[in-house]
């Protein structure tokens, strides 16, 4: 059994942190919809400002181009911080050509395109 990148989103801006949410990351739902990432589903969590990682689970923001991390985590980032949002899934065999779904976003968080 492999673990591979299913998608990710790559180079997201931090927009809010909330210490007092029981945890995850709310990720606004267009981008959810564009990666294939679902509500719930465990993602890992990488930091270009400050080199964090972690993992949490994904819930659905209704407010646009949203990036919060909640609970715990949001001891590990800052407001502005970039972030690379990664969701694996596991394969018996990996096809010759495979290729994981990579959506890059502006400085707002609105996708820009993905592979």
């Amino acid at each position: 059994m492999y673990e591979m990148l299913k998608s990710k989103i790559h180079r997201a801006k931090i927009t809010d942190a909330n210490v007092d949410y029981e945890g995850s990351i709310s990720i606004c739902s267009d981008l959810m919809i564009h990666a294939g990432i679902y509500e719930f589903e465990k993602v890992a969590v990488a930091d270009v400002n400050n080199g964090a990682r972690f993992e949490t689970y994904v819930i659905a923001s209704q407010k646009p181009r949203e990036i919060c991390v909640n609970g715990a985590a949001a001891r590990l980032v800052s407001i502005g911080d970039l972030v690379i949002i990664m969701a694996y899934q596991h394969m018996e065999a990996v096809p010759d050509r495979y290729v994981p779904k990579i959506i890059l976003v502006d400085a707002n968080n609105s996708a820009l395109e993905g592979v």
